[in-house]
């Protein structure tokens, strides 16, 4: 029986990033992946954006990773000409307790260490983005827009060119302790299911990282690991708009946990609204077109140059959440398992 050192479950940027750090000379690594290719789930249906660290718990990983990963994510494009736009971000207010709540946005991603982050009056905001409605911004220069797909191209060609493996069609259909590590078996594209051993297994699965850990023995239910799908739509927005505004523009954070609709720019310079998210049992990736009022009934108080007819369908993605709808927001699982007798066994959940 083949015995590796590391596997990596799932090739999203996640498995594709750790796969891309932990290959070195001597050491044998393989990154699995059930679909044809990589990204092909959550890392390649989102808004693409490198956030500032404002909106999370401070102290949490959510907090810490955003903020560091930003300056990482920077560096990584400039080093290796992966496309990107440093755009710059604001979330507007445009009512008096909005306005209000911009001092706690502030106050709250100063603690979480977010970069020269500053409150904006109208005039100001004018001064940047004239097309925009507001009393006042949160101004968040060191957000920014990235080509996901780029990325992970460079992730994957990285973790290759240190000799890691990379299986596609290759699900994940058993998980069983052994001495020295784990026994996994996979079963690849023609339906053939076979064995091999691993020293360390790393559950990096995404939308399916809570079915990986329950292979792995774990009650789901009982740590916390159980994910719940929340999809997010998006909405295109006319051509002749595209160009209306230059930078990130969000509302003001609805209650729920949300960020709520705003504008989607890509590095192509095309540009989309959303996303609109809510929890959903099954994945699908249909988009609802009944949403279109709704979508422009949310950003004419800020973007008041959006007509409805500006507004067509385009794509969804789909988050693994970790909290239960209307529940309390959970932070990242990164939990090295050996308290639980699975030494070697690292689950990453929620992510």
């Amino acid at each position: 029986m083949e015995e590796v050192d590391i596997t990596i479950i799932g090739a999203g940027v996640v498995g594709l990033a750790i796969a891309s750090q932990v290959a070195a000379s001597g050491r044998s690594v393989v990154l699995l992946e059930r679909h044809d290719g990589f990204g092909r789930e959550t890392s390649s249906r989102n808004s693409g954006v490198i956030h500032a660290g404002i909106y999370y718990l401070e102290g949490s990983l959510k907090a810490s990773l955003c903020v560091e990963g930003n300056v990482s994510l920077y560096r990584i494009c400039e080093e290796n000409g992966i496309p990107y736009k440093p755009l710059g971000k604001l979330i507007v207010a445009v009512d008096e307790e909005q306005e209000d709540g911009l001092e706690r946005l502030l106050e709250r991603g100063r603690g979480n260490g977010a970069r020269d982050i500053r409150i904006m009056s109208a005039r100001e905001v004018r001064g940047l983005e004239p097309n925009v409605t507001c009393r006042a911004a949160l101004w968040c220069p060191s957000s920014g827009i990235i080509d996901a797909h780029a990325l992970m191209r460079y992730f994957e060609a990285t973790a290759r060119s240190k000799d890691t493996r990379v299986a596609y069609r290759s699900e994940v259909k058993s998980i069983e302790k052994a001495a020295g590590g784990f026994r996994v078996g996979i079963e690849d594209a023609q339906g053939e299911v076979f064995p091999f051993t691993t020293r360390v297994l790393v559950n990096s699965a995404g939308l399916e990282s809570g079915n990986i850990a329950a292979l792995a023995g774990i009650d789901i239910d009982e740590a916390g690991y159980r994910v719940h799908y929340c999809k997010g739509e998006f909405f295109r927005l006319a051509p002749g708009k595209h160009s209306m505004t230059a930078r990130l523009i969000y509302p003001f954070p609805p209650h729920g946990g949300s960020v709520g609709i705003h504008t989607v720019p890509d590095v192509e310079g095309m540009m989309r609204l959303g996303p609109y998210s809510y929890f959903v049992d099954s994945i699908d990736y249909a988009v609802d077109d009944t949403y279109k009022e709704m979508f422009h009934e949310s950003v004419k108080p800020f973007l008041p140059f959006v007509e409805l007819e500006d507004l067509e369908p385009d794509t969804s993605g789909m988050l693994p959440k970790i909290q239960k709808p209307g529940g309390p927001a959970r932070d990242f699982v990164i939990i090295h398992e050996d308290d639980r007798g699975l030494e070697g066994l690292i689950n990453l959940v929620g992510i």
